[in-house]
């Protein structure tokens, strides 16, 4: 019995905190807002155990902070932050993709599993690429996110890398969004080269990867030059 409490009180932990970081990736909860445990406990009508708990791993991801006397507020992240994070995950990528990127396997010798995992986040590459063409925030942000955990995942072959660089893109959505969603030039700026990095990865080639992802990263960092101009 207890065993069982303990894995029903984990997953709660687990769905209040993805419910969350949702809230704070579409908006609803906005940089620097402040809230308790049992402000959220009440919002989700639970126990205020799992809440804490859920609040305590958002806060360990860098999404929150944590206050003894006040609770809990959305992490307010800087234009800087952002480019620390454009920096990190591009020395990230370009180190696994040049030393990881896997070469065409042979017809005689097929492997299935990579090829299905290669299906699978084509798929969602592709689903990111058109809502980002249509600047559907909601909807690119879902899939960007699974489809750069799958795709680390399967071209390191590291969870430990995988993680860093999901907690990474997470950490850039929540700063980008609230800036992405009054921008009346959202087109411009959301990136749809997914399914070319797919590609380049499928070919086993690893600079035309590369070269994906640094055209990528440029554009990003022209982005947060463009947000400090207009904050001046």
């Amino acid at each position: 019995m207890p065993a069982s409490g303990a894995v029903t009180r984990n997953t709660l932990r687990r769905q209040i905190a993805d419910a969350l970081r949702d809230e704070v990736l579409a908006g609803r909860l906005q940089p620097g807002e402040e809230f308790t445990v049992k402000q959220i406990a009440e919002q989700y009508e639970v126990s205020a155990t799992p809440v804490r708990e859920a609040l305590v791993d958002l806060s360990a991801q860098g999404l929150l902070d944590s206050d003894q006397h006040r609770g809990f507020r959305v992490h307010q992240f800087t234009v800087d932050d952002y480019r620390g994070m454009v920096e990190a995950r591009m020395l990230v990528v370009d180190g696994i993709f040049r030393r990881h990127t896997p070469l065409p396997v042979p017809p005689a010798e097929p492997d299935v599993s990579r090829g299905v995992a290669l299906v699978s986040v084509r798929r969602r590459g592709e689903a990111a690429a058109r809502a980002a063409r249509a600047g559907d925030l909601d909807i690119l942000i879902g899939y960007d996110i699974r489809y750069w955990r799958e795709l680390a995942r399967l071209v390191s072959n590291n969870d430990y890398i995988a993680d860093f660089l999901h907690r990474l893109r997470v950490q850039a959505w929540v700063f980008s969004v609230p800036y992405l969603r009054s921008d009346r030039d959202v087109l411009g700026w959301l990136w749809s080269g997914h399914v070319d990095l797919v590609d380049a990865l499928t070919l086993g080639d690893a600079e035309a990867a590369v070269a994906v992802v640094q055209a990528y990263n440029s554009q990003s960092l022209a982005w947060a030059d463009r947000l400090e101009r207009l904050s001046e």
